[in-house]
C-alpha cells in the first residue's frame, strides 16, 4: 500500500506526472450516449478536485494572515467566504452542454472557533463575539467545491502578540498546547497515509490511537472522517477518530460500520485532539451551520419556515450553509426551529471542550488515485508548535515513507523544470 504524499502546498502544474493521473474521459454507454463518470477515474473530475483544493489552501493562508489582534470572528468568516467565491468564480465560466453554468463556491461555511470552542462557529452579525486577542487558539475550518467536487481543510494557529502579524515564538506557547498540536497534526498525516485502496477504516482508527497514546492526549469522541462524493460532504463510508467507550455507547454514540477503501474515492481526514477528557459538549452559542436533509419532506406551517426552506432548496440543496448567508437574519432564526423539528435540516452544533483543556484541529482531503493516495489540502504545521515527545515506531516508519516519497517527487519535479528551462 502506497502511503499518502503531501501535495498540499505544491503548485498545480500542467506537466503532472502521467503515472499519477491514470484517469480517463467519460465513456459511452450501451445506447451510445455519454455516461457521466463522477469518480477519480475521470480526468475532468480529478482536475475539479485539484482546482477546489488549490482554492482551499489559498483561502486558508489568506484567513491566517488576517488572524491578528482586534480582528472579529465574523470578519474572518466573511473574508474567507469571499476569497473562496471570488476564486471559484474565475473557473469554468462557460455553460455546460445542458446549458447550465457549473456550480461552484463554498462547500462548507468558513468557521472560526476560538480557545475551548472546537468547531462550527460561524456567528451572526447580531451575535458577534469579542475580537481576537494575543494568545488566542484559533481553529479554522472551510471547504470549496467545483461542480460539486469538494475539498476541505482545517488548521490550528495561535494569535501573535506582534501587531504586524509575526508568528509567536515556541517559548511563548504552552508546552501542553504545543504537544497536542503536534499530536493532532501527526495523527492527520498518519491517517491520510493509512487511507489506501484495500485498507479498512478500523486500521485508520488504530493509527490515530497509536499517535494519541504516544503523545498522551485524547482524540475527540464522536468525530468522524467521511468519504466525499459529488455534492455529498458526509458520505456513508466513515472512520471513527476513536472507538467509543462503553459509557459513550450507552449514552447513544454508535460505532462506525466496518468498510474498506477503494481506488477512486475521496476522503476528508478530520482530526481533533485534546488535553482534556476528549468529550465535546454542546455550546450555549447558537448553531448557525446546517445542511438540507434531502430525504425529508414536510408541509411547514410557519411563513418564516417556508421562506427559509424555499431559499435553502434554491441556494443550498445539498451542501452545508450558515444562517449568516441570509439577508433576513431574524426570519432565518425564526424559521429554522420548525425545519429542525421535522428533520428538514441537519445541524452542525457549536462544540466545546472543558475550559482548562487545549484543543487542536487539523483536516485534509485525500484522493485515492491509481498510483496511491494523495493529500491535496492542508498546510504545514506552524513551527512554533513544539514537543519533546515522539511518535511510536510504527507511526515514525510510516511518516518516514511519506517524507521519502515527497522528496522523490520534489526532485523529479525540479528536474523537469530544469530541463524545460534549458530547452527554452
Amino acid at each position: 500500500m502506497a502511503p499518502a504524499r503531501n501535495e498540499a502546498e505544491e503548485e498545480e502544474s500542467s506537466d503532472e506526472d502521467d503515472d499519477e493521473m491514470e484517469v480517463t474521459k467519460n465513456e459511452a454507454g450501451e445506447d451510445g450516449e455519454e455516461e457521466e463518470c463522477t469518480d477519480l477515474s475521470n480526468s475532468d473530475v480529478c482536475t475539479k478536485y485539484r482546482e477546489a483544493s488549490t482554492i482551499v489552501n489559498m483561502a486558508l493562508k489568506e484567513v491566517i494572515s488576517k488572524c491578528v489582534v482586534g480582528t472579529s470572528v465574523l470578519e474572518l468568516c466573511k473574508f474567507g467566504a469571499s476569497i473562496i467565491d471570488a476564486s471559484a468564480s474565475k473557473l469554468y465560466t462557460k455553460k455546460k452542454s445542458d446549458g447550465k453554468m457549473v456550480e461552484k463556491g463554498v462547500a462548507f461555511p468558513v468557521c472560526v472557533s476560538v480557545n475551548d470552542i472546537i468547531c462550527n462557529l460561524s456567528p451572526l452579525a447580531s451575535e458577534e463575539l469579542e475580537p481576537l486577542k494575543a494568545g488566542d487558539i484559533v481553529k479554522l475550518d472551510l471547504g470549496c467545491h467545483i461542480d460539486g467536487y469538494i475539498a476541505v481543510a482545517a488548521h490550528t494557529l495561535i494569535v501573535s502578540e506582534d501587531p504586524a502579524g509575526g508568528e509567536p515564538t515556541p517559548e511563548s506557547v504552552d508546552p501542553s498546547m504545543g504537544n497536542v498540536a503536534v499530536a493532532a497534526y501527526t495523527a492527520m498525516l498518519a491517517a491520510a497515509a493509512s487511507i489506501t485502496a484495500g485498507a479498512s477504516n478500523v486500521s485508520v482508527t488504530e493509527a490515530v490511537k497509536r499517535v494519541a497514546d504516544a503523545y498522551g492526549v485524547r482524540a475527540l469522541a464522536s468525530v468522524r472522517m467521511h468519504q466525499m462524493k459529488r455534492f455529498v460532504i458526509d458520505g456513508v463510508k466513515e472512520v471513527a477518530l476513536r472507538e467509543p467507550t462503553a459509557e459513550e455507547l450507552e449514552a447513544g454514540e454508535e460505532k462506525a460500520s466496518p468498510c474498506t477503501f477503494e481506488q477512486g474515492e475521496v476522503y476528508a481526514v478530520d482530526v481533533a485532539m485534546s488535553t482534556g477528557e476528549g468529550r465535546p459538549r454542546p455550546s450555549n452559542l447558537r448553531t448557525t451551520v446546517f445542511r438540507r436533509n434531502a430525504e425529508a419532506n414536510y408541509r411547514l406551517k410557519i411563513k418564516n419556515s417556508r421562506a427559509l426552506l424555499s431559499e435553502v432548496d434554491k441556494r443550498f440543496p445539498a451542501l452545508p450553509f450558515t444562517l449568516a448567508d441570509f439577508d433576513d437574519e431574524r426570519g432565518a432564526r425564526m424559521g429554522v426551529t420548525e425545519c429542525l423539528a421535522h428533520g428538514l435540516l441537519t445541524p452542525y452544533p457549536v462544540l466545546h471542550e472543558q475550559r482548562d483543556a487545549y484543543v487542536a484541529h487539523f483536516k485534509c482531503t485525500v484522493l485515492l488515485l491509481p498510483s496511491g493516495s494523495v493529500r491535496v489540502t492542508g498546510l504545514e504545521l506552524p513551527t512554533y508548535f513544539k514537543t519533546d515527545k515522539t511518535p511510536d515506531e510504527e507511526t515514525a516508519k510510516l511518516l518516514a515513507e511519506v517524507e521519502e516519497l515527497a522528496a522523490k517527487k520534489a526532485k523529479k519535479k525540479a528536474s523537469k523544470k530544469k530541463k524545460k528551462k534549458a530547452a527554452a
